[in-house]
């Protein structure tokens, strides 16, 4: 049969791709590499560049190329018989890596080429650089028996990751509640009724349907004034895939978080770490686990007195205006809300008219484009995608060179991982023989159009937006020709959200909202008193929530670093520990966040969940220089495309932001843009 997969030509064949085609593509391919790699190893007498490290380049990019669709595909449109293909494949691609990282011949020959490389420019040495890295990472020094135990134990984690996120999956997908007291409903904003309404509609019910889709969940904590409800609705959320919870057992991520923490751990020290933590920061900015657990433990310290004003003042307030004397984890969301109301008179709810999709859109493109000197628009090709809601697009220059393209896929749907994400399809690379622009995914999981009008997006998604585009940029704007280095692939993973984070900014600048906020009926600009209010609200419990996110961060590492065999993951002991230390906030005890906590059990985050707040204080700093030079200053923005948006991982991260700031990075602008007393 012939394969959609094995297309190397173009975009992926999405309405092709079947869930038969997965194993033997990737059969097919890790079978032709391994082959190839032999032929190169004993052909290959003198190894240099052009014979030898762009032909392997060249074989990782087919393999890549055929397994991104099928990884986005888990993603977005899971099914049965897909999931079963996938999960078949994902121990062949653990063994084929770790087969090829522990290749001696093959790490001889890099190294025989790195001693060689003084007349090469320098992304090709970075690349020489983080390729002899890699392959120690791999365990290419280890003895024989360990070597197997390493791949053993590198195809295991792959499999029991993709557990850990198709249990949250299935958790997620298996919880509803229908609804037809509309007295239970009272609060919940209209948007949030019309979704429930349609939901109910478009499954075959009446009344008002809601899921743990985050659409649907976020509303009823946030808004529904029957509290027996935002309890029903946070315990079925917060124990999801866990032993706790209305589904408790039946998709249990316990035992799967304990395997995964036992054998990174292993892992680790099987390469000479004394633990994960260490192994983790191998491929980051951050030299020690005492540099990682100090800057955190500074964030804390600096935010805490604010954090626990702030909790007062909600405690106070809902006392005063409400009568309520405890407040539980369920009641926080509602009752902040309402404190917001109360002191800004703005709400998420409120700003919605102001920023339909049909606008936020097209305004960001036109944001990005005075910044970076490009033009987004959607593309006139007839392209093939894998759901009718998926729209796709191309960037170029002023002079219409084609930089790179962009599926979007914006809405939440059943069968759709939660979240927002970019992910690459096709990475930049140019070769002799090859020459390809690169192509990105952005996923997110907003309220789709509901009736006839367009989908209109809280304040927070428009940030979340712009936060997935600026993975976007830095994959697609890309100047660097080899795919391991070229977009975000070989950044350091505490420099990667510096693109990201940097665009959220952009959102509560005017000059920019006037660009991509309009009222849906009327086109009406964003009121100025509405705006000030917004800004005014801005830093609204920000100390909370970096305390929040501090507490994620040091339990990520604290679980790595201290993990002990013989006492296990002791997974609610750390973070209540680290709770103690640095929370203000205490959930009940029947709290599972860990067992939905994906990026570190089922992402790329693990020891490595700091990397948001470390990167947040590359992009206060960077940003700071748009707000010395004026906000869309394309002089400004042409020096981030050319120093950090082109570069990818073609240089050591400090070195470019450096290069573009002129300074090392200072921890001072993050505190002023949160809000933190200094």
């Amino acid at each position: 049969m012939s394969n959609p997969l094995l297309e190397l030509e173009g975009l992926p064949p999405f309405s092709r791709i079947a869930p038969e085609h997965v194993e033997p593509a990737v059969d097919y391919l890790v079978s032709g590499n391994r082959s190839e790699v032999e032929r190169l190893l004993d052909e290959v007498s003198e190894p240099d560049w052009y014979n030898f490290i762009e032909p392997l380049e060249e074989l990782e990019d087919r393999l890549s190329r055929a397994w991104s669709p099928v990884s986005h595909l888990h993603a977005v449109m899971d099914s049965e018989p897909l999931r079963e293909a996938y999960n078949a494949c994902l121990p062949k691609l653990s063994d084929y890596g770790t087969e090829m990282g522990q290749n001696e011949r093959l790490f001889r020959a890099y190294a025989r080429v790195a001693e060689q490389a003084e007349g090469l420019p320098q992304p090709q040495r970075k690349l020489l650089e983080n390729a002899l890295r890699d392959f120690r990472l791999s365990g290419v020094d280890l003895p024989a028996e360990k070597k197997t135990r390493f791949r053993e134990i590198a195809s295991n984690l792959s499999e029991l990751t993709a557990r850990f996120e198709e249990n949250l999956l299935d958790a997620t997908n298996a919880w509803q509640k229908r609804i037809t007291d509309e007295t239970l409903l009272a609060g919940l904003p209209p948007s949030a009724l019309d979704l429930a309404r349609q939901t109910a509609e478009q499954r075959g019910e009446t009344g008002w349907l809601f899921t743990l889709e985050f659409p649907s969940y976020y509303p009823v904590v946030t808004y529904a004034d029957n509290r027996d409800l935002r309890r029903e609705f946070y315990e079925a959320y917060s124990t999801r895939a866990s032993d706790q919870g209305p589904d408790a057992g039946r998709f249990d991520n316990s035992e799967v978080m304990e395997a995964i923490l036992a054998l990174r751990h292993e892992l680790a020290q099987l390469l000479g770490y004394r633990n994960y933590a260490e192994r983790s920061l191998a491929t980051k900015m951050a030299r020690t686990p005492e540099e990682v657990t100090g800057f955190l433990r500074d964030l804390a310290r600096r935010a805490r007195p604010q954090a626990e004003r702030e909790l007062q003042e909600l405690r106070d307030y809902a006392r005063e205006h409400h009568g309520v004397e405890t407040l539980e984890a369920w009641d926080i969301p509602y009752y902040s809300e309402k404190l917001r109301q109360h002191r800004y008179s703005i709400s998420q709810e409120e700003l919605k008219p102001w920023f339909p999709e049909t606008r936020v859109i097209p305004g960001m493109f036109e944001v990005i484009g005075r910044l970076f000197g490009v033009i987004i628009r959607q593309s006139d090709e007839q392209v093939d995608v894998w759901h009718p809601d998926v729209r796709f697009y191309e960037v170029r220059t002023g002079s219409g060179e084609l930089l790179g393209q962009f599926y979007f896929d914006l809405y939440a749907r059943q069968k759709k991982r939660g979240g927002a994400w970019m992910a690459d399809c096709i990475s930049r690379m140019k070769t002799r023989n090859r020459e390809q622009n690169p192509v990105a995914f952005m996923t997110c999981n907003f309220t789709p159009p509901v009736g006839d009008k367009p989908a209109l997006l809280t304040h927070d998604e428009v940030q979340t937006l712009f936060h997935e585009f600026g993975h976007g940029l830095h994959h697609m704007l890309t100047q660097v020709d080899w795919p391991s280095i070229s977009g975000i692939s070989g950044v350091a993973w505490d420099a990667v959200e510096l693109p990201s984070q940097l665009m959220e900014n952009w959102c509560w600048e005017r000059e920019a909202l006037d660009l991509f906020s309009g009222h849906y009926e009327t086109g009406e600009p964003l009121p100025q008193a509405l705006f000030e209010r917004m800004l005014a609200a801005r830093n609204f419990q920000s100390a909370m929530q970096m305390l929040r996110q501090v507490e994620f961060a040091l339990f990520d590492f604290r679980i790595h670093l201290e993990y002990d065999p013989e006492r296990g993951g002791r997974i609610y002991e750390i973070l209540q520990e680290v709770r103690d230390e640095v929370a203000v906030v205490k959930p009940p005890e029947w709290n599972r966040f860990a067992h939905g906590f994906s990026h570190i059990f089922g992402g790329g985050y693990a020891a490595g969940y700091y990397s948001y707040k470390w990167a947040e204080v590359l992009s206060a700093d960077a940003f700071s220089l748009f707000e010395e030079n004026g906000v869309l200053d394309p002089e400004t923005g042409m020096l981030f495309r050319q120093n950090i948006l082109e570069k990818g991982g073609s240089a050591d991260a400090m070195e470019l932001f450096v290069a573009f700031r002129g300074r090392e990075p200072s921890i001072e602008p993050l505190l002023r843009h949160t809000g933190i007393d200094q």
